[in-house]
């Protein structure tokens, strides 16, 4: 059983050695797509919080706008009532609330002409985002359509390892297959043949005794470098 499970380990690691040698054919490029897709965010990011901003600025301006008509209203409606005062105690009191509201449309005049400066730089800021976000949008459809072209060529060739791998991995039992794949997070080759008394992944060396334990296919045995299943070599020649 040792043996058939260290043949189909062995089986599955050469797939796993074409398939990473497709992928490299891609090359940088499907990192370069991911850091340009986190790019195209962060600009797609800043550019929403300006367009925040101004809609802030916007909505400011325009409830400034509308209190200054409520003030200028009572403001006339006071100034009205003053000719209508029976003395000089009401006539006092509508004037000095006059002048305060003088005072609160001062500042609301003041507000709203701070707005369009402010308002003015936001645009100008908002169409430099644009214009970066545009560029980096741009490089992300190129890259993107030249990955695709990439992958269409061998995306048939990918298919089909994938396929003989699953059936492969099939046949072995979940306690060998999680250490495989926690293996090969470090390397491809993850199951190698022992070769002139040596580990042909890492070059360390295997104890002699341990070559013979090897051999007699009771138990599964690591290197004790670099993790790599290992097989005697002989192995390939048996049926």
């Amino acid at each position: 059983m040792v043996l058939e499970h260290l043949q189909l380990l062995a089986a599955i690691t050469r797939i796993d050695n074409e398939i990473n040698e497709l992928q490299e054919e891609l090359g940088d490029l499907p990192h370069e797509v991911r850091a340009m897709e986190r790019e195209v965010r962060t600009k797609q990011q800043a550019l929403d919080v300006t367009q925040r901003q101004i809609d802030d600025i916007l909505q400011t301006r325009s409830n400034a706008q509308i209190r200054g008509q409520e003030i200028r209203d009572k403001e006339k409606k006071l100034g009205e009532q003053q000719y209508q005062v029976r003395n000089n105690r009401e006539f006092d009191a509508i004037t000095k609330e006059i002048e305060s509201l003088k005072v609160e449309l001062r500042d609301i005049e003041k507000t709203v002409s701070g707005t369009f400066l402010t308002e003015e730089n936001l645009r100008r800021v908002y169409e430099g985002q644009a214009d970066e976000l545009g560029f980096v949008s741009d490089r992300l459809q190129d890259l993107e359509h030249e990955l695709r072209d990439l992958s269409a060529g061998q995306g048939e060739e990918m298919n089909q390892f994938l396929v003989q791998r699953n059936e492969l991995l099939k046949k072995l039992p979940q306690n060998i297959i999680v250490p495989y794949e926690r293996i090969k997070e470090y390397h491809v080759d993850t199951t190698v043949a022992v070769k002139r008394n040596c580990c042909s992944g890492c070059f360390n060396s295997v104890p002699p005794q341990r070559i013979v334990e090897m051999r007699t296919y009771k138990t599964i045995f690591a290197c004790e470098s670099c993790g790599r299943m290992l097989y005697p070599e002989e192995m390939q020649h048996l049926a």
